[in-house]
């Protein structure tokens, strides 16, 4: 049998049993290192790997409407803070965990696009704000309606209680990681 055979027998096996890719890496570590305790290493090798297979299947759906991931997410920002649709810079910057500098760059871009225009604040004339045009009001709306449905198709293989527990132990996590 060759090499190439062996491995894709082997692959088909693991699938079989239920394991994945990070269990080898798992099993291959433990053969070096059995000293370790190498659990937390499975998880946060699964989390990494579903981010980066997860993340060109999302990009898609923000590319159809003409977005980049961090462009959607100003917009969302500015469309869930509810009328008038408004915010400071530093508040993006603060909710999207972002540099002054980033947003500044992302500001940029979608105003060029005619998705924002930045307004003096009536507050305090050495600031601006943020608003949502009307335009960007109607691309964020089809952008997050698109992005919901499709992040309910990639969660599809997982029941509801399934999702609640992966919620509820993701939740406590970040809790636990950004105090």
């Amino acid at each position: 049998m060759t090499e190439e055979r062996k491995r894709a027998t082997e692959r088909r096996n693991d699938v079989a049993e239920g394991r994945d890719a990070v269990d080898t890496i798992i099993d291959q570590w433990r053969a070096e290192r059995p000293d370790l305790d190498l659990a937390a290493m499975g998880t946060f090798g699964r989390l990494g790997r579903l981010a980066l297979l997860l993340s060109p299947a999302m990009e898609e759906v923000f590319v159809q409407h003409g977005l980049r991931r961090g462009e959607f997410d100003v917009l969302a920002a500015l469309r869930r803070s509810g009328p008038p649709y408004t915010l400071i810079p530093s508040a993006l910057s603060k909710t999207l965990m972002l540099s002054r500098a980033g947003m500044t760059n992302r500001l940029d871009r979608l105003e060029a696009a005619g998705l924002v225009e930045r307004r003096l604040d009536p507050a305090d004339r050495r600031s601006f704000q943020v608003a949502l045009t009307e335009h960007g009001h109607e691309v964020v709306d089809a952008a997050v309606t698109d992005h919901a449905a499709n992040e309910t198709r990639l969660l599809a293989p997982l029941t509801p209680a399934e999702r609640e527990t992966l919620d509820h132990a993701l939740r406590m996590l970040l809790r636990t990681v950004s105090d």
